[in-house]
């Protein structure tokens, strides 16, 4: 059904650098036209509304895993209507907006508009379609990317080619179906994933609670995530194996610039031990500034201590294009070589026997994850520093192919959603003609557009609470 999809018949020329054409029978507006401000306000009893780029506008848990302060006043909160346009103006150049899935309120650093378009889910699909998402860039401006800032006046005058009513529901059923289908893929590669993570898991805590020789003599190591450990092995914390414990430095955001220095984040650390580094934050701090502290070395090893992603780890193998510094959300602990062999301990607190510590000693409250004494109140069996080298030997080819196999479909669901991003700016804009394809689906499609949001790494664009518009 996708891959008969052909272009329409008729074109007209439309005034965009990322939409050269249009389907000649669709009706040109400036987005003017089309929104309306909506200000209303002094309704904090409805629910509090948020903003992810990659989820749109969503109903904000209160047990909220970035940390965004929620103020006890919600008076002066704008009302979003259900199927109202907001906008995070602070970060609309990354398609931070959204249509509202139901009556609530946003920060009144948010625009609110009410949207003339008869459905709301093609309203959606269109604004957050690359090609519009780089005209809200066009939008935009500031000191530097990061704190670019949503013009009205210029944001006024995008230009949208906007099908007829019929026409716009056509779009929004395929969509939903063509996402269905991607989405379903997806999962099934997740689970792929899932399997080989866990063969991954057992691999790496047999060796480090057991070592390489099944016929060696055992004893209890009184440690009940540990349990039996070779006998001739130590059972030590991780503070004794350290030299140096912090976490990163809180108020760098005013020093973020598009190069210089990395800043590490909870994001950077992945579940493979390494470093993820397909997207970096920069930074330059001032001189004089105490960010020395936090400034990572080779054969640091990295922990996520808040969010999601507490309890990841990251082994500093390698060294990096740039110097490097920890923000407030990763504890940068430096071990003793003398003592220990840092692949070996990275290797440790990845396990199971690191990651149920971890998850044990969580703190929560309004703000979940671990503070640094629990971090290295961790336990792990030393072996000597030969065996050490020998497991860490052991590990790098035993889990070499399962990585592989993991960064392989990893790989593809980067591109289904590749091709689910093409294929929804191609069909919103009007490059393909999916008419014929939409009166063929099956009866169970769905009726508004997907999104993979349970393999989206959501991020909560909630703005600054001073920023009012």
């Amino acid at each position: 059904m996708i891959e008969d999809l052909r272009p329409y018949g008729q074109y007209q020329p439309m005034a965009s650098r990322w939409i050269p054409r249009v389907p000649s029978h669709w009706e040109l507006r400036k987005m003017r036209t089309l929104t309306t401000p909506h200000n209303e306000r002094n309704r904090a009893d409805l629910p509090l509304l948020s903003v992810a780029r990659e989820k749109g506008v969503f109903v904000r848990s209160t047990d909220d895993e970035n940390h965004n302060v929620i103020p006890h006043d919600l008076t002066n909160y704008k009302v979003a209507r259900a199927g109202s346009l907001v906008i995070n103006k602070m970060k609309a150049w990354q398609g931070s907006m959204g249509i509202a899935p139901c009556d609530g309120i946003v920060s009144p650093a948010y625009f609110v508009y009410d949207l003339s378009v008869s459905n709301g889910a093609f309203g959606q699909a269109l604004l957050r379609s690359r090609p519009y998402v780089a005209h809200f860039g066009q939008a935009s401006d500031g000191v530097r990317i990061g704190q670019w800032d949503l013009s009205i006046p210029r944001m006024r005058e995008i230009p949208l080619a906007i099908p007829p009513a019929d026409e716009q529901t056509a779009i929004v059923s395929f969509l939903a179906h063509a996402s269905h289908r991607i989405e379903r893929y997806i999962r099934e590669k997740r689970k792929i994933i899932t399997l080989l993570n866990e063969q991954k898991q057992a691999i790496i805590q047999r060796a480090v609670t057991l070592g390489l020789d099944s016929k060696v003599p055992l004893r209890d190591s009184g440690v009940p995530w540990l349990g039996e450990i070779p006998a001739h092995w130590e059972v030590l914390q991780f503070r004794r194996l350290l030299s140096f414990v912090t976490s990163g430095s809180r108020g760098w955001a005013s020093y973020y610039t598009d190069s210089g220095f990395i800043f590490l984040q909870s994001g950077n650390l992945g579940r493979s031990m390494a470093l993820n580094l397909s997207f970096v934050q920069h930074v330059r701090p001032p001189s004089g500034s105490e960010g020395e502290r936090t400034r990572v070395k080779i054969n640091d090893i990295l922990v996520c201590i808040t969010g999601a992603l507490t309890g990841n780890v990251a082994l500093v193998d390698t060294e990096l294009y740039a110097p490097a510094f920890v923000n407030q959300h990763v504890a940068l602990c430096r071990p003793r070589s003398d003592l220990v062999v840092p692949r070996f301990m990275a290797y440790s607190l990845h396990s199971d026997v690191g990651r149920k510590q971890f998850k044990t000693n969580e703190y929560g409250g309004t703000k979940q994850g671990l503070g640094l004494g629990q971090v290295k109140n961790v336990w792990i069996a030393v072996p000597p520093r030969r065996e050490q080298v020998a497991i860490c030997s052991a590990l790098d080819s035993e889990t070499r192919g399962v990585l592989e196999a993991i960064s392989h479909a990893e790989r593809e669901i980067e591109l289904m959603r590749e091709y689910r991003a093409r294929l929804i700016a191609d069909v919103v804009t009007g490059q393909l003609d999916v008419r014929e394809a939409a009166r063929h689906l099956p009866a169970e499609a769905l009726a508004s557009v997907g999104t993979d949001n349970e393999d989206a790494a959501l991020e909560d664009d909630e703005p600054g609470e001073g920023a009012a518009a």
